[in-house]
């Protein structure tokens, strides 16, 4: 899956705080995601959070 860093991921469950909009700050073995709703960042492995995205959204264009 190409997810590179600024993109928008879309993911099927919400954060804690009712978002499933995610920031990518860092790409690689690990994901460094920012939320879009509270600000909080996290790191999540890359074989979790591939199976949990619903769409890609980068700047004028979608990927899905």
């Amino acid at each position: 899956m190409d997810v590179r860093p600024e993109d928008i991921l879309t993911l099927k469950k919400p954060h804690p705080c009712g978002s499933k909009d995610m920031y990518v700050i860092r790409a690689g073995m690990d994901f460094k995601l920012r939320c879009v709703g509270c600000g909080r960042e996290f790191m999540i492995p890359r074989n979790k959070i591939e199976k949990n995205i619903k769409k890609i959204t980068r700047e004028n264009e979608q990927v899905e």
